[in-house]
């Protein structure tokens, strides 16, 4: 089984990865890693900031890891920004049996009501050389994704009113529920 978790910057997809790997044993990958490594070893002159052309330059990369692993019948979840909208058209139905994914997505309510709370847990699993956000840059980005995940039929956790401290729970039962 494969869970995709994507979404904009500081939704909390890493804490997520990282809480349901302690749940389950699953390992997962995170796309910032491959996107680092990719650059510091020099096989890209992309950059840090250039996100969509990152999607473009990783998401091939990230689809045949997906394959590789279903392949192998291996657990695996994906965690980061470089998932396009539209990634199903990628899979044959036998693929997407065993793929899940899932966007995290803040209100823009939400956005404001919980700025502070949002850069205060900005570095709880990794550290970032600069946690402060922009709200309306945050606001839009997270516009951007709905909108994206409505019109490709994305699963997608609208975060609203507080952040979900069960969230890992909530994923596992719906995979269950789903592979039924």
């Amino acid at each position: 089984m494969i869970l995709l978790i994507s979404g904009t910057t500081h939704t909390g997809k890493t804490l997520l990865a990282q809480q349901l790997l302690e749940k389950t044993g699953w390992p997962y990958l995170s796309m910032d890693h491959l996107k680092m490594g990719l650059i510091r070893s020099g096989m890209t002159d992309l950059t840090p900031q250039d996100d969509d052309t990152l999607t473009d330059f990783l998401w091939p990369i990230l689809r045949e890891i997906i394959k590789t692993a279903i392949e192998n019948r291996q657990n695996l979840i994906l965690e980061g920004c470089y998932v396009p909208f539209d990634w199903r058209k990628e899979f044959t139905a036998d693929y997407l049996r065993d793929i899940h994914d899932l966007w995290l997505v803040m209100s823009s309510d939400y956005i404001r009501t919980h700025l502070r709370d949002i850069e205060a847990h900005g570095c709880d699993i990794e550290h970032r050389l600069e946690n402060h956000i922009d709200s309306d840059s945050l606001i839009q980005e997270n516009r951007k994704v709905l909108t994206g995940c409505k019109e490709n039929g994305c699963t997608y956790y609208l975060i609203d009113q507080a952040y979900p401290l069960d969230l890992a729970n909530q994923v596992l039962n719906q995979i269950r529920k789903e592979e039924r």
